[in-house]
């Protein structure tokens, strides 16, 4: 691997306004021709569901319809017919359309993704085999013993939504004790030991989200949110998940992008090597990158605002953090240098506060905290900002205030 080369100098602010029309948050752009929600989630390369209200959320503020104005009784929501979009739309699509899924990402971690790009997905997470998805500690099981399951769980899951317990029960039946032992240390107990691998055989396509079934997590097959589905060959996946990572964050460099999926960045940079010319080099604040080739920049400028919940795709994978986090925010909007902790206020693509929402049955409270002086404009588009998010999450009345926020960042 030889060194990446200089390439010409981007502007942040370019770079900036291309990621924010890419995640369709360009204030410009809302509203038009965001209507499809598995187009969305594709665009963000998935929604992080480590909060699935917030999940919800993310991808309801960016589909078509979705404008300020005081928020008006859920029943009229239709995003199809114009109306105002809400995580309706974004449940429906995941739960009775299917065209999305919800299954392991990025990082090993949940996500709602395309069921179209699941082959991609699951293609490109599977050849990365357990550098993601197993976190720290012991291994757990045997790669003859994740075969074992990942057999099973065809037969399990093919007509079939069990729950967490329902499935260790099934396992156990189906391939011996072994698989429902308490091995795996969780929240002051034990996991059985076939849940270690849980990331894993959903990277192998052997499982997927079910809908809970009352506060319990379910499981189901994923050819049953895409019949006939097989894993892409994995080198061609992985290519092809670098090029819709570059699309999305792009101008990037190996290291951010072996950030964003949690994998070893030897591994990243052999990845944008055997890129070749699909790529070139750039420069972002000094910092040499690669984008992809021929994505030439328009000379513009961030502009709108912004509130982006918990652990949204943009504040989370766009770098360098200390331009997207300027000043205080880097103290204030990150945990331990880590995004997407605290819901964020975006002012002209830049963050500038944190903020923070409360139901009481149909009415929200929701208030921002900005992190430098707001001009009456900016404070009247942050308010009209609040009643986008009443509206998507059905909400019939909104208790708007600006001031300080006392909510620690969430695990």
């Amino acid at each position: 691997m030889g060194e990446t080369p200089q390439g010409p100098e981007s502007t942040w602010r370019a770079v900036n306004a291309r990621r924010l029309r890419r995640h369709r948050l360009l204030e410009a752009e809302a509203g038009a021709g965001s209507s499809d929600v598995a187009a969305v989630a594709g665009a963000i390369c998935g929604a992080h569901v480590q909060v699935l209200s917030a999940a919800e959320l993310s991808l309801a503020l960016r589909l078509g319809g979705a404008g300020g104005g005081p928020a008006p009784d859920a029943s009229t929501s239709d995003a199809s017919t114009g109306g105002t979009a809400d995580r309706r739309d974004v449940r429906r699509a995941l739960w009775e359309d299917r065209e999305l899924v919800k299954t392991y990402g990025a990082r090993g971690t949940v996500h709602l993704l395309p069921t179209a790009e699941l082959p991609l997905w699951c293609g490109a997470l599977a050849a990365l085999g357990e550098e993601v998805g197993t976190g720290a500690g012991p291994r757990l099981l045997t790669g003859g013993q994740i075969d074992a399951l990942a057999a099973a769980l065809e037969v399990i899951l093919a007509d079939d939504e069990l729950t967490t317990d329902e499935l260790t029960e099934a396992l156990v039946e189906a391939v011996g004790p072994w698989a429902g032992d308490p091995v795996m240390e969780a929240f002051q107990g034990h996991w059985p030991r076939w849940r270690w691998a849980t990331a894993l055989l959903a990277h192998r396509g052997a499982l997927c989200f079910a809908p809970d079934k009352g506060r319990r997590v379910a499981y189901t097959s994923p050819q049953r949110w895409s019949p006939g589905f097989e894993p892409l060959e994995g080198a061609a996946a992985v290519r092809e998940l670098a090029r819709h990572y570059l699309w999305s964050y792009g101008p990037a460099t190996p290291a951010e992008f072996a950030r964003w999926l949690a994998a070893p960045k030897p591994w990243a940079e052999a990845v944008f090597d055997a890129l070749g010319e699909e790529i070139e080099p750039v420069r972002l604040n000094g910092v040499p990158c690669r984008q992809l080739a021929g994505d030439e920049l328009a000379d513009e400028h961030p502009v709108g605002v912004r509130l982006l919940p918990y652990f949204d795709a943009f504040a989370v994978g766009s770098h360098p953090r200390d331009l997207l986090f300027p000043g205080a925010a880097a103290t204030r909007a990150l945990s331990r240098g880590r995004a997407g902790n605290y819901p964020v206020l975006l002012v002209e693509g830049e963050v500038a506060g944190v903020w923070h929402h409360r139901r009481s049955g149909r009415r929200l409270q929701l208030a921002v905290e900005p992190l430098r002086r707001l001009p009456g404009t900016v404070r009247s588009a942050v308010e009209e900002q609040a009643e986008r998010v009443a509206v998507a999450l059905e909400a019939t009345a909104l208790d708007f205030r600006i001031g300080e926020i006392t909510v620690g960042p969430h695990a």
